[in-house]
C-alpha cells in the first residue's frame, strides 16, 4: 500500500472538500466535512479496498491521514 494512493482514495470519500486539502499531514478530523457518517464511510472503504478492519475508536486515535495510513498498514 502506497501513501500517495491512500491519500487519493481517502480524498475520494469526501464530496465537498477540495482534493488539494488532502496531504499526509492533514488533520482530517478537523475538516469541515468530517462527521460520524464520513468515519463510517472510511471504515467501509478500508474494508473494501484494503481488506482490513478498523474501528471508529482507531480512527479517532489518528491525528493525520498519514497516521491513519500507518495504522492500516500495520494491520
Amino acid at each position: 500500500m502506497e501513501l500517495i494512493k491512500f491519500i487519493a482514495d481517502f480524498a475520494n470519500q469526501f464530496d465537498e472538500t477540495d482534493t488539494s486539502e488532502f496531504k499526509a499531514d492533514t488533520a482530517f478530523q478537523e475538516l469541515e466535512e468530517w462527521s460520524s457518517l464520513t468515519s463510517m464511510g472510511i471504515i467501509a472503504f478500508v474494508k473494501t479496498e484494503y481488506n482490513k478492519v478498523i474501528t471508529g475508536k482507531e480512527i479517532r486515535s489518528c491525528g493525520t491521514i498519514e497516521e491513519l495510513f500507518n495504522l492500516i498498514s500495520s494491520k
